[in-house]
């Protein structure tokens, strides 16, 4: 009687990609050195543009003119109504809106140091397929963004009780901050689909990888704090999280198909 060998599928393939990329990512110090970055950068600017409006007069003035954090929810968003893209105060670029490019930062990373160390080759040979790659990746590396947010947003929070300010949430309301945070998170997986189909096609490039994911980044920057305001409803939390699941899996096929039509060797 011949032995017969059981083929994996697709879920079990899945399965197994998804258990060994989320032990790498959350076993991984650059995970960790990451969320702690987007811990302490609210404490600081919040504790630091407070002692300089707390200073003498000269100096406070000029904090005013810098537009200072005033409310420790200015970190998060602005309500819709008063919401400036082009604004080039402190709060309006400065706040939890720059994270998206730290998902650029990560993702490249993350993904690139596959190709560099020959781990890519090796699990599309004994592991598992392209697809299961992508979705792998994609999962993974919003978990891991998620964390990054979640840093962020506690931080703000300490921040805010350090510096003294206040926590009046104002016309959001607590609902509304909630679901800012929920629109923003969908917006993470929209990038999270650019910066996997750019880290796709520079293989092992980190440098190229960022690059265009910087600059996709740059041109949607500007989007971001329209969709996701402070006074948020639960049609941007659908419209966001719809928007980056189309991106995810258009993206996705993409990256797919570069896998597939592309060399695996890295090349740096």
């Amino acid at each position: 009687m011949e032995p017969r060998f059981e083929k994996s599928g697709f879920g079990k393939k899945l399965s197994s990609m998804l258990k060994a990329d989320f032990r790498r990512m959350f076993t991984t110090r650059f995970l960790y050195i990451m969320v702690g970055i987007c811990l302490c950068m609210p404490i600081l600017m919040m504790v630091m543009t407070a002692s300089m409006s707390s200073a003498p007069a000269d100096t406070a003035a000029n904090a005013a003119a810098m537009d200072t954090f005033t409310n420790t929810w200015q970190a998060i968003g602005t309500v819709g109504g008063d919401t400036n893209p082009m604004a080039m105060g402190l709060t309006t670029m400065c706040n939890i809106n720059m994270l998206y490019f730290f998902v650029a930062v990560l993702v490249c990373v993350f993904v690139a140091d596959d190709f560099r160390s020959g781990y890519a080759k090796n699990i599309f040979a004994v592991r598992a397929g392209k697809a299961d790659y992508v979705i792998s990746k994609t999962i993974t590396c919003f978990a891991g963004c998620a964390l990054m947010f979640l840093g962020f947003f506690v931080g703000a929070i300490l921040g805010g009780a350090m510096a003294g300010l206040s926590f009046d949430t104002g016309a959001a309301g607590i609902s509304g901050v909630i679901l800012c945070m929920l629109s923003k998170l969908g917006i993470v997986a929209l990038f999270v689909g650019i910066d996997l189909a750019a880290s796709a096609a520079a293989k092992g490039r980190t440098w190229m990888s960022l690059v265009g994911s910087m600059a996709a980044a740059m041109l949607l920057y500007m989007m971001v704090p329209m969709v996701t305001p402070l006074d948020s409803g639960i049609v941007n939390v659908i419209g966001c999280f719809a928007a980056g699941a189309l991106v995810c899996v258009g993206l996705g096929a993409v990256s797919n198909v570069i896998l597939k039509k592309t060399s695996l060797v890295s090349c740096t």
